[in-house]
């Protein structure tokens, strides 16, 4: 059911413009809701909370997934690499906890804290902490951990917790589907918020002067049961099952065909909990997932399941903006 409508939302949103334009009373009754509780925030009548520290939102202004959590692990990576003590939050989207703030770390089971945290805590090894509040997140990353930066996992639209530097990733495809609010359209705000973000990296060719390319790439597989490492490459000429349960699994899919693979593909919804049922097919062919898609799937995969691991990488003019931003915010602190 979920899948199915999964599937009728991006027919609406990004193919059938008349579908939209009947849910069009709807999402401007949305946005005008959004822009009253930014206007309530801005005033003070809704109260944000500010910390000791950097804070750093990367996020999106669509439903989905734009590649914000390769980006963050690649700022991660920029920040330590330039001296500073980063921690992450996030929302921990999909996992089922009993108790929140929950701290992650690489043994963490994604179906309590999240598959995107649990990638992030994997990848970066730096302190990761994960609630529905992100401002509960923060306080306890800060209090069990050495941080001065503080990286929101998504939260643009979280602004209980104030922001230093804010960071839109926009999908270089699909963009902003029809340009209507939900439920009419794929936005969570009206395009306009996008004037008043630091930076806006397109997960893809950018179209505009103030945006920054990120390229996603990876030309490696790992199999999930034994670690071995191969080139994508070798693949090439074998039937093989390709699966994604990813914001845009299209993205995956074209990554793989660019590579010269030949596959069969099988779609899911973003954070889809998967079973071995999901990633059977009934045959021995190879398997290729994504890595966010493999931490769900540890425990019952097979020696035929392989995931493919992408690396963010924006311009470089993107990294050395966003650390002289981040000087001038500290001295103005001073």
């Amino acid at each position: 059911m979920k899948k199915t409508l999964a599937r009728w939302a991006v027919d609406v949103w990004y193919k059938d413009a008349f579908l939209g334009i009947l849910l069009l009373p709807f999402a401007y009754i949305f946005s005008d809701i959004v822009r009253f509780r930014r206007y309530l925030y801005r005033c003070g009548v809704l109260k944000s909370h500010t910390l000791p520290v950097l804070v750093i939102v990367v996020g999106n202004i669509t439903v989905g997934g734009t590649g914000k959590t390769p980006l963050i692990i690649w700022l991660a990576e920029l920040l330590k690499n330039s001296g500073y003590k980063p921690g992450i939050i996030s929302r921990g989207y999909g996992g089922q906890s009993d108790a929140w703030p929950q701290i992650v770390n690489e043994n963490s089971d994604a179906s309590k804290i999240g598959d995107e945290a649990l990638l992030i805590a994997k990848q970066t090894g730096l302190p990761v902490v994960v609630s529905p509040s992100r401002v509960d997140a923060a306080k306890k990353l800060l209090d069990k951990f050495d941080c001065n930066v503080v990286l929101s996992d998504d939260g643009l639209q979280h602004y209980k917790l104030n922001r230093d530097i804010e960071i839109a990733v926009i999908d270089g495809e699909q963009r902003f589907g029809n340009g209507y609010c939900l439920p009419a359209g794929p936005l969570r705000e009206p395009i306009s918020r996008l004037s008043s973000v630091d930076f806006i990296v397109v997960n893809g060719n950018k179209y505009e002067d103030n945006e920054f390319s990120m390229q996603l790439v990876g030309d490696t597989v790992i199999n999930l049961s034994t670690g071995e490492l191969k080139p994508l490459q070798e693949f090439r000429g074998i039937a093989c099952h390709a699966l994604a349960g990813i914001g845009n699994p299209e993205r995956f899919f074209k990554l793989l065909e660019s590579a010269g693979l030949l596959f069969t593909t099988h779609s899911f919804p973003d954070h889809h909990p998967f079973s071995r049922n999901d990633i059977e097919f009934g045959d021995n062919k190879p398997v290729l997932m994504t890595e966010k898609d493999a931490v769900k799937c540890t425990g019952f995969n097979g020696e035929n399941h392989w995931y493919v691991p992408v690396k963010a990488v924006p311009e470089s003019a993107f990294g050395q903006q966003l650390l002289d931003l981040l000087l001038t915010i500290q001295a103005q602190r001073i």
